[in-house]
């Protein structure tokens, strides 16, 4: 008999079928348990078992969850000695009433149907029953990229009744924020997901009234390092590799114009590859703030080796007819002479007034003298006006290397401005 009892089984022992002992033929599932009294409260509960993907393009997310139903229906109850439940598939659930809960927003939502439909139903003798089913759902998600992609994003899956108003559903999670559980192996690529929590309140609709609306929420925070290693880092060494121009000698164009442009049409394709890869939002993302500056950064530093190399041309066209004018100075021996075509020291010049000295005659010394003056005259103001600051434009408009040499300094000071403020905001 021992035997026997452990081994019950009820299909052997019952010789009719599974809805007479329910007695689902003798009632109409088509209404709701006590339809025409108070509102039936329905409990859920879900387990998240993965966030499958979120899209930054589409603004929705891919979750994988068990959702599970708990309700109480009289007309389910059946007599049992032992008092254990009874547990059905999917085929039960199409010939009783089940809560018509749906995802609100939702874009796509399946049951897993492999090998079977994923649905269990479980009814106890009381008449309280389990309904569980396993779910994909894809819902849209509000994303603010303003703060891309130092940013953290708040997304929520709704649950409401489809048909039933508050007066005769009333959806509430079974535990509070216990009725929420995840798999501690969800993970996701590009984000670090920092909590779950659960919420609920009422949704009022103009047409048919005001329903019980449940909320999964999840705040994700996005990983930074990534865009550091693809976006940051090679904006970064763009700029500072058009920095070296100010260190190349003003008479190289080919290689001080090879490499302003490269720079800049480098910087255009990390700016069009970072967009390409998101949605097109009206407003400034933070890495279009950072790309763009950088991008500016190194546009400038092709103008300012324009503006040396036209300011050298003016300088040479000067000196050029100077030298026309004054042609007394074809005394002086041809070495000497080439340095005054602007590549001089003050040195230089002092050797070659105490050689205008030495080894001219008398009578031409003041004009060798005078041409040595005016071709130094340049280099000589300057030193000059060194001590005034009403001048120190014009100091560098003479002399182009001061252009250089002041970019030298500027531009990283500046960049590296940029960077703390841009930092301190955003991070």
């Amino acid at each position: 008999s021992h035997i026997f009892k452990k081994n019950h089984d009820l299909t052997k022992a019952w010789k009719g079928k599974t809805e007479q002992l329910l007695r689902v033929d003798e009632h109409d599932f088509t209404m709701r348990p006590a339809f025409g009294g108070p509102a039936i409260p329905v409990g859920v509960d879900v387990q998240v078992e993965s966030l499958d993907s979120i899209s930054e393009v589409d603004m929705d997310f891919t979750m994988t969850l068990y959702l599970r139903h708990y309700w109480k229906d009289e007309r389910l109850s059946f007599p049992s000695t032992n008092n254990k439940s009874m547990t059905f598939d999917g085929r039960l659930v199409k010939k009783i009433w089940v809560p018509d809960v749906f995802f609100v927003h939702s874009k796509r939502s399946f049951i897993h149907d492999t090998t079977t439909d994923n649905i269990m139903l479980r009814v106890f003798p009381d008449g309280h029953v389990l309904y569980s089913m396993r779910v994909t759902v894809t819902a849209m998600c509000n994303m603010d990229f303003s703060h891309f992609p130092l940013d953290s994003q708040t997304c929520s899956l709704e649950l409401e009744s489809y048909a039933y108003t508050d007066e005769d559903l009333m959806l509430y999670w079974k535990n509070g924020n216990e009725s929420l559980k995840t798999d501690e192996k969800i993970s996701l690529s590009q984000f670090l997901i920092q909590k779950f929590h659960t919420t609920s309140r009422l949704a009022f609709y103009s047409s048919t009234g005001w329903y019980n609306r449940l909320y999964i929420n999840f705040t994700l925070r996005r990983h930074i390092f990534f865009f550091l290693l693809q976006t940051y880092f090679p904006a970064t060494l763009m700029v500072m590799l058009s920095w070296v121009s100010f260190w190349i000698d003003r008479r190289a164009v080919p290689a001080r114009v090879s490499l302003g442009i490269t720079t800049v049409l480098t910087m255009s394709t990390i700016i069009t590859g970072v967009n390409a890869s998101m949605p097109r939002v009206s407003y400034i993302k933070a890495v279009d703030i950072y790309l763009w500056v950088s991008f500016v950064f190194v546009f400038l530093s092709v103008l300012e080796y324009a503006a040396v190399n036209y300011l050298t041309t003016v300088q040479e066209r000067k000196e050029r007819k100077l030298r026309e004018r004054f042609s007394c100075s074809c005394g002086i021996p041809h070495s000497k002479t080439m340095m005054l075509d602007g590549n001089y020291s003050e040195s230089d010049a002092n050797s070659l007034a105490e050689y205008t000295r030495n080894q001219m005659v008398p009578e031409e010394e003041k004009q060798e003298k005078m041409v040595v003056h005016l071709a130094m005259s340049n280099e000589s103001n300057s030193s000059r006006k060194r001590g005034l600051k009403g001048h120190v434009g014009l100091r560098i408009i003479q002399n182009t290397h001061a252009i250089d040499k002041y970019s030298r300094l500027i531009f990283p000071g500046t960049y590296i401005f940029f960077n703390l403020i841009y930092w301190s905001v955003f991070s």
